[in-house]
């Protein structure tokens, strides 16, 4: 009766000991995301609820940020493994001031960066921008976005206010503070609007003058991106893969991401969830680019006009912001 105690004492620790060990061998990777959970981070949650990571031997690590910086700085100092950036800030960052930072997966294809307006204020395009009051959430891009959409259009910038109103874009349009705002995502703000009942105009920017830009863009540390490329590419084919599963079944992946919300910082709302789901998928792979998928040409653009618009004083070639596996 002892002999048989000790082989089953011996057999769980062996089990024991063999988990433990299975468990040590996963290697800790950080993603530092643009902002709290919702859509367009499906894939993410997806990929980890369904243990693709861990198949992989990769613990994810899944930070959100405490400041809008901390996606591109955390990852540039080597603080974090990966972050949810966007493609012109990294341009200007990696130009101006030299961040060892490169791009290794596109998320969105497009910017869905979009100007937004109740519908009573008849804002259509920018060439109604004049005289108007417009919100912004600050920041140097959004008043040479502003200028380049009314110059497209033939209208001149100075007919325009711009008032910065931080993180309040849809209260200040709706307590009429403002008679348009920039700065508000396809995927988000209009959904909100529509579940509220508000009715709109809106037009996205790049309509009218400004260059396709990726919206969403992965990024590393350079040094990090040679070291441990076996790594990144595990990543890249572990996302690739929720992706597929966020396709195939949209409503169990907005059922993962409900359960993984951050509910007091940034509750979501199912309807609208649902909504900017819908609107994402095409925006992160259509005929022309698969999922994560970059090209120089759309980096080139951007480059081009950041520089005719002198936010950054020279140019580097495109090539140097991305990193090929």
């Amino acid at each position: 009766m002892i002999k048989k105690k000790l082989i089953i004492a011996f057999i769980l620790f062996l089990f024991t000991s063999c988990n433990s060990q299975k468990k040590k061998q996963l290697e800790e990777v950080s993603i530092v995301l643009d902002w709290y959970p919702n859509a367009v981070h499906t894939f993410i949650y997806t990929a980890l609820a369904n243990g693709y990571f861990n198949d992989e031997g990769i613990d994810l690590k899944i930070l959100y940020p405490s400041s809008p910086s901390d996606s591109l700085v955390l990852p540039a100092a080597k603080k974090a493994d990966i972050g949810i950036s966007y493609l012109n800030t990294v341009i200007i960052a990696k130009t101006n001031e030299n961040i060892p930072i490169q791009s290794f997966g596109a998320i969105l294809q497009q910017s869905v960066n979009t100007v937004i307006s109740l519908k009573e204020k008849n804002i259509t395009s920018p060439k109604d921008f004049t005289n108007k009051r417009a919100g912004s959430s600050g920041g140097l891009l959004s008043d040479v976005y502003l200028n380049t959409m009314m110059k497209h259009k033939g209208v001149s910038p100075n007919s325009l206010e711009v008032i910065d109103v931080g993180f309040e874009l849809l209260t200040s349009m709706i307590t009429d503070q403002v008679d348009f705002t920039i700065g508000g995502m396809l995927n988000h703000e209009i959904p909100v609007m529509k579940d509220k009942g508000i009715d709109i105009n809106y037009f996205l920017i790049e309509e009218f003058g400004i260059p396709q830009s990726y919206e969403l863009i992965l990024v590393a540390n350079e040094e990090l991106l040679k070291e441990k490329t076996a790594t990144y590419q595990k990543v890249v084919n572990i996302l690739k893969k929720g992706f597929q599963d966020v396709k195939n079944n949209p409503q169990k992946s907005i059922d993962i991401l409900l359960s993984k919300q951050a509910s007091e910082q940034f509750p979501l709302t199912e309807n609208v969830e649902k909504q900017s789901l819908t609107i994402l998928l095409p925006l992160m792979e259509n005929n022309t680019s698969s999922f994560l998928n970059q090209k120089e040409e759309i980096w080139e653009n951007n480059i081009n006009w950041l520089f005719e618009n002198q936010i950054i004083s020279k140019k580097i070639p495109a090539k140097n912001f991305i990193y090929q596996f």
